[in-house]
C-alpha cells in the first residue's frame, strides 16, 4: 500500500488536530444559563438592533439592555417546539411555526456556532423533559414521604447523587486538561514534520506523530466515556427529581386554591354579616373594642398614606338607612350563576354587510346578532361597577388627594373588561332599563335607562351605603372607517362623596376596534382624561397611550399625575388599563430634557410604588363565553320583580344567549320595526298637539326615572335620577312602564 507524501499527511493531520485542540470558551451544558449580545431584526426602518439574550430552562428571552432583566422581558420563545436554522456565516433563524420568528445575527461565525450549540443542547433537553413529564410509567412514588424520617432519607439520597455527579465533573475536567495537553503536543509534532525532508529522520518523526495521535485518541475516548456516564447518571436522577418537583408544585397550587376559597368564604360571610345584621349595644364585644384603639405591634411602619379606620359593623350607616333590614334578621346572599351557554361557531361574511356602511354611524347599521354579545349597552355601562371597592376605599380617605388616586384608578378599571370583548352589545330600545341590585352583598345598587334614541343616550345612577354616588350620561358616537371602528363616548361621569362633599367629574377616552375586515380583532383605548374635584380644585391628568408598533413602551400603558389647585404634583400613577395600576407619592419634581414634541419633561422623585388596583382573573372557560368577567356572567341572569322594561326580559338577547341565533335575528328585526312604528306615532301626536309656530321636536320622549337638569357644580347638563324606581319595585307597580318588548 503506497504511503501518502509527508506534506499531504502533515496537512491532513494538522487540520484535524487544530479542530480538536483549539481552545474555546466552554459551551453551556443543557442545564446552564447562557447569556450574550445578539443582533435581532426589528423592521425595515431600524433593521438589526443589538439585544441582550438569555437562554435558560429551554426558553430564549431577550431584553433591550441587561438592566431590563429584572422587570421587562421583550419576548420569549419556547425551544421545545422551535426550529433552528442557519442562514449564513453569522445569521440564524429561530421559529416556532409562524407565531414567533427571530432573525438573529452574531458578531462572528465562532460566536454564532456557540449560540447554535447552546440552543441545540437546550432544545434537546426541553424536548426530553417534555416527553418525560408526559410519561406515567416512572417507578418513582407519586407522593414523596412526608414524615421526618422520609425527608431525611431523601436528603441523604440527594447528597449522595450530588457527590457522584461532582466526581464525574472532576473526571470531565481532567479529560479536558489531557486533551488540551496532548492536542498541543500533536500540533507541535505536525509543525516539526512540515520542515523535514524525506530521509533518515522521517521514520522517527512519523513514529512520534503516531504515538501522540494515539494518546490524543485515547484521551478523547476517555472524555466521551466520562460524558456518557455523566449524562446517563444525570438523566436517571433528573427524571425522579422532576417528578418530585412536580408533586411539590401541585401541593403548592392546591394550598393556594384552598386559601383562596377560604378568603372568598370569609369575604362573603363578612359581607352577609354587615348587610343583614345590626348589633344592639348589649352585643358590643370588649375584645373588638379594645382592638379598635390600635395596637402598636399591628401598625404598618410605612404610614405614607392614611385611611380613615373602618367601623367593624358600620352601625350608623345601616341604622340611618331606612331600607336596611331589621336587627338580627339574617337572609342568605343569593347564589349567582357562574356560566352561560358556550358561544356557537357560526360563520358570517362581515365584508358583505360592512362594505356599504363605510363612514356611517354604527347605531344606524343593521347588524345581525352574529357580531353581538348577549348583553345590552345598559348592562355594559353597569359593568363599570365591577371594581366598586375602589370607591368604597375612596369614601374612607381623609385626604382629597389620596381620594383622587382611588377615583382615577376606578376610572381606569372600567376599561379592563374590554380588552378581549370584541362583540357589539345590543343597542337599547328607547325606554329600556336595567337594574343592578347588589345592596345586600356589595352595598350598592344602580339603575340605567335609555333616555334618547337619536342620538342614543343612556343615563346611569348608582348609590352605595358606603357614602358615594355615581351618575353618568353617555352618548356614543361611532364611525366605521373600513379597517377599524372608532367609538367616541360623549357625555360626563360624576362621582359624589357624602362625607367630604367632594364632587368629581370626568369623560371617557376613544375606543378603537382594529382589523374589522381582515385579521384578528383587537381593541385599544387612547386619549386623555382629566378627573377634576370641583370642590378642592384637585386634578388628575391621565394619558392612555395608543398602541404603536414602533413604540418602546409596554402596550396599553396609562400614566397619570395628581396635582392640587396650584398645579403642584402630589402623586403619580402608572400601569396598564388591562392589568394593574400603581401609585407613588411625589417627594420632589424637577424639569428634565425636552421630549419628542419639544415640551420640557418633568422628572418626579417618588417613594416606592404601591399597587392600587389589579384586574380580577377571568372565570374558567371565558374564551367560550364571550370573554365575560364574573360580574358580566350574572348581568343577564333572570330575576323576579324587575321592571318589564329590564334588559333581562329582552327576547332577542335571551335567544342569542341560548344559542338560537336565527330566531334572535328575526326577533331583533321585529323589535326594531316596532320601535320605528312607535316613534312615528309619537311624532304624529306631537304635530297634532303643537301649533305651527312652535314646530315639533323629532323625539319628544320623556324618560321614566330620570330628568334633565343643569348641574350647578360642574356646569354640565345631564339626566339625573329623580327617584321612584325602587319604591315601584317594592310595590310591584309598573304602570308607568311602556310596552317595548
Amino acid at each position: 500500500r503506497p504511503l501518502a507524501s509527508p506534506r499531504t499527511l502533515t496537512a491532513s493531520l494538522k487540520q484535524q488536530a487544530v479542530v480538536m485542540s483549539e481552545p474555546k470558551p466552554p459551551t453551556p451544558t443543557p442545564g446552564d444559563t447562557y447569556k450574550g449580545w445578539l443582533f435581532k431584526w426589528t423592521n425595515y426602518i431600524k433593521g438589526y438592533q443589538r439585544r441582550w439574550f438569555v437562554l435558560s430552562n429551554g426558553l430564549l428571552s431577550y431584553y433591550r439592555t441587561q438592566a431590563e432583566m429584572g422587570h421587562t422581558c421583550r419576548g420569549t420563545i419556547n425551544l421545545a417546539t422551535a426550529n433552528i436554522a442557519v442562514e449564513d456565516s453569522c445569521n440564524f433563524v429561530i421559529s416556532n411555526g409562524g407565531a414567533q420568528t427571530y432573525h438573529l445575527k452574531a458578531s462572528s461565525e465562532v460566536e454564532r456556532q456557540r449560540w447554535i450549540t447552546a440552543l441545540e443542547l437546550a432544545k434537546a433537553k426541553a424536548v426530553r423533559m417534555q416527553a418525560e413529564s408526559d410519561d406515567s410509567g416512572d417507578d418513582c412514588p407519586a407522593v414523596p414521604p412526608t414524615s421526618g424520617q422520609g425527608g431525611g432519607c431523601r436528603n441523604l439520597e440527594i447528597q449522595s447523587t450530588l457527590r457522584t455527579l461532582g466526581s464525574k465533573v472532576e473526571d470531565l475536567n481532567t479529560c479536558n486538561d489531557l486533551i488540551v495537553k496532548h492536542g498541543s503536543a500533536l500540533q507541535r509534532s505536525l509543525s516539526e514534520l512540515e520542515g523535514i525532508r524525506v530521509g533518515a529522520d522521517m521514520g522517527e518523526k512519523m513514529r512520534q506523530v503516531t504515538e501522540r495521535a494515539t494518546l490524543f485518541r485515547i484521551t478523547s475516548n476517555a472524555m466521551i466515556n466520562a460524558c456518557r456516564d455523566f449524562l446517563s447518571l444525570a438523566q436517571n436522577h433528573g427524571k425522579r427529581w422532576q417528578k418530585a418537583l412536580q408533586v411539590e408544585r401541585d401541593q403548592r397550587i392546591r394550598l393556594e386554591e384552598t386559601l383562596e376559597q377560604l378568603a372568598k368564604q370569609h369575604n362573603h360571610l363578612e359581607r352577609a354579616f354587615r348587610g343583614a345584621t345590626v348589633l344592639p349595644s348589649s352585643f358590643s364585644n370588649p375584645t373588638l373594642g379594645s382592638k379598635g384603639k390600635g395596637d402598636a405591634s399591628d401598625e404598618d411602619d410605612d404610614n405614607e398614606f392614611f385611611d380613615a379606620m373602618e367601623d367593624p359593623f358600620d352601625e350608623l350607616s345601616l341604622a340611618s338607612n331606612p331600607e336596611s333590614p331589621q336587627p338580627l334578621e339574617l337572609e342568605p346572599v343569593r347564589q349567582r350563576r357562574t356560566r352561560i351557554p358556550d358561544k356557537p361557531n357560526y360563520y358570517l361574511n362581515l365584508w358583505s354587510i360592512m362594505k356599504n356602511c363605510i363612514g356611517k354611524e354604527l347605531s344606524k347599521i343593521p347588524m345581525p346578532v352574529n357580531f353581538n354579545e348577549p348583553l345590552s349597552m345598559l348592562q355594559r355601562l353597569s359593568e363599570d361597577l365591577e371594581y366598586y371597592e375602589l370607591l368604597d376605599k375612596a369614601a374612607k380617605c381623609q385626604s382629597s388627594l389620596e381620594q383622587m388616586c382611588y377615583v382615577a384608578a376606578f376610572t381606569i378599571s372600567s376599561y379592563s373588561t374590554t380588552v378581549h370583548r370584541t362583540g357589539k352589545p345590543f343597542n337599547p330600545l328607547l325606554g329600556e332599563t336595567f337594574e343592578l341590585d347588589r345592596l345586600r352583598d356589595c352595598g350598592y345598587r344602580s339603575l340605567c335607562e335609555q333616555v334618547s334614541h337619536h342620538p342614543p343616550a343612556a343615563a346611569h345612577h348608582a348609590v352605595s351605603e358606603k357614602g358615594w354616588t355615581l351618575r353618568q350620561e353617555i352618548t356614543l358616537a361611532s364611525k366605521f372607517r373600513g379597517k377599524y371602528l372608532s367609538i367616541m363616548p360623549l357625555g360626563s361621569i360624576q362621582c359624589l362623596f357624602d362625607k367630604s362633599n367632594n364632587h368629581y367629574s370626568w369623560k371617557k377616552v376613544t375606543t378603537t376596534v382594529h382589523n374589522i375586515i381582515v385579521g384578528k380583532l383587537w381593541i385599544d383605548q387612547s386619549g386623555e382624561i382629566d378627573v377634576v374635584n370641583h370642590k378642592t380644585g384637585d386634578r388628575c391628568h391621565l394619558k392612555f397611550a395608543p398602541y404603536s408598533y414602533f413604540s418602546r413602551d409596554v402596550p396599553r400603558k396609562v400614566t397619570g399625575v395628581v396635582t392640587d389647585k396650584d398645579g403642584k404634583a402630589h402623586y403619580v400613577l402608572s400601569g396598564t388599563w388591562d392589568e394593574k395600576m400603581e401609585f407613588s407619592r411625589v417627594m420632589q419634581s424637577s424639569k428634565g430634557e425636552n421630549g419628542t414634541e419639544g415640551k420640557q419633561r418633568t422628572v418626579y422623585q417618588t417613594l416606592k410604588a404601591k399597587e392600587i388596583w389589579r384586574k380580577n382573573p377571568l372565570p374558567e372557560g371565558a374564551e367560550n363565553m364571550y370573554f365575560f368577567s364574573s360580574l358580566a356572567l350574572t348581568l343577564n341572569d333572570p330575576e323576579e320583580g324587575v321592571a318589564p322594561t329590564d334588559s333581562r326580559r329582552r327576547p332577542d338577547q335571551r335567544l342569542m344567549e341560548d344559542g338560537r341565533w336565527d330566531e334572535a335575528n328575526a326577533e331583533k328585526q321585529r323589535l326594531e320595526e316596532k320601535q320605528r312604528t312607535v316613534r312615528r306615532e309619537r311624532e304624529r301626536e306631537a304635530v297634532k298637539a303643537s301649533s305651527p309656530e312652535e314646530g315639533t321636536h323629532p323625539d319628544n320622549y320623556q324618560a321614566m326615572w330620570f330628568e334633565k337638569l343643569d348641574d350647578p357644580v360642574s356646569g354640565e347638563t345631564l339626566h339625573v335620577y329623580k327617584g321612584g324606581y325602587w319604591e315601584a319595585k317594592d310595590q310591584g307597580s309598573w304602570d308607568v312602564c311602556p310596552d317595548i318588548f
